[in-house]
């Protein structure tokens, strides 16, 4: 009988195409290689490692899974895999990419025009323009269909008015994907840098997510042109709609960061010595890997069928909720007993476990708290909405 892999113990790399495993293996190659040997600075110095945009844009990782207009056109299995290598290393490249193509390709992509489409796409694609996402407001955040941000037509276009927080990518952004109420109608909106009225402001003081361009955008009379509307777009379900497609990488990259604490505290303990054996010997850590390796096996294979489905055009929004809050809680689960295992070495940075729990914090709360997914499993199990 062959050993079990401890990072794989279900076997599922038997599962994957020949197509998803090269890809997974070309960027876990590019992430060991260029982007953890310098995350740890750009983590302790609040800045995203903008050296990595270029290439991540030449290897076809921004809006992997779209079809046309430049996009990879990869399967959501393979989207996946990249998503998860990215924040194997840490949340903010995961972050960025996913920003870039769930949240600003996609919506152009599904709701734009054929000219907005074939103007913004493929230079998204290949990180030519860096793109950002505004729904989330000061006051707004679970709730997004409360939003104070307003857009007035004019003679030539549109004026913006309001406030967003939170916003990924924001300051690098030379396009932002804005919603706001036209008429009492949720609708979006592409609002170039430098529009009149519009600017970016860079949020400081993390302890989270140190390494991702984290801004709050000011819609200030901010003037637009009549083409910026996306046509398509059409109340709360088309931004709801982004999520979705966001949330289903989250639950992906969450795992990888789960990989990687899980990988960072097995090594450590097998060659930590205490009491004249490796701490990997002792019936408590060894009970602390097995819950790891549970759950880890546990959210591969959610992942895995979740993707299937989504290529079948079988998965419900409601099923990438179970995998986003599933994956997010365990993995910072597993990030805090990677730190325990670790001891007080746990504590320094030359260490991952701490800094992918201090992301996860974040992670398991933007795209829908924990609370909030487990009431849309509630409605979806009950057939009872406890919203309101």
């Amino acid at each position: 009988m062959a050993d079990l892999n401890p990072i794989d113990f279900y076997n599922l790399d038997a599962l994957f195409s020949t197509e998803e495993k090269a890809v997974r293996e070309q960027v876990r190659e590019f992430v060991r290689q260029e982007a953890a040997p310098i995350i740890r600075d750009h983590f302790r110095a609040g800045t995203f490692p903008q050296e990595l945009i270029e290439p991540i844009g030449e290897m076809g990782l921004l809006g992997a899974n779209l079809q046309g207009y430049g996009c990879p056109g990869l399967n959501n299995v393979a989207y996946g895999l990249i998503l998860q290598e990215l924040e194997w290393c840490d949340s903010a490249l995961r972050s960025f990419s996913s920003v870039q193509g769930s949240l600003v390709m996609y919506p152009i992509w599904a709701f734009g025009s054929e000219e907005q489409k074939n103007k913004y796409l493929p230079k998204l694609a290949k990180a030519e323009l860096i793109g950002c996402f505004g729904l989330t407001e000061p006051d707004f955040g679970s709730n997004p269909a409360g939003m104070a941000t307003r857009a007035q037509r004019t003679a030539n276009g549109y004026v913006l008015n309001g406030r967003k927080m939170w916003i990924t990518n924001g300051t690098m952004a030379e396009v932002a994907v804005v919603w706001a109420k036209l008429d009492d109608n949720i609708r979006g909106f592409v609002v170039e840098k430098g529009a009149k009225g519009f600017s970016a402001k860079a949020m400081h003081g993390k302890l989270s997510l140190r390494a991702s361009d984290t801004a709050e955008l000011l819609l200030d009379d901010c003037h637009v042109p009549e083409d910026a509307i996306l046509p398509k777009s059409d109340g709360l379900k088309s931004p709801l709609s982004c999520l979705t497609q966001a949330r289903y990488g989250i639950a992906w990259g969450a795992l990888g960061a789960a990989i990687s604490c899980y990988e960072e505290a097995l090594r450590y303990a097998q060659g930590r010595i205490q009491f004249g054996k490796p701490i990997a010997a002792f019936q408590l850590t060894q009970e602390k890997f097995a819950g790891m390796v549970t759950e880890i096996t546990k959210m591969q294979l959610l992942c895995l069928q979740l993707g299937r489905m989504k290529d079948q055009g079988k998965a419900h929004p409601a099923q990438v909720s179970l995998a986003k809050r599933n994956n997010c809680h365990h993995a910072l689960e597993i990030a805090r007993t990677g730190r325990e295992i670790l001891g007080a070495n746990g504590i320094i940075d030359d260490y991952v476990c701490m800094r992918h729990a201090a992301n996860l914090e974040s992670v398991k709360t933007y795209e829908g708290t924990h609370e909030i997914h487990t009431l849309i499993l509630g409605q979806a199990v009950t057939g009872i909405s406890a919203f309101e």
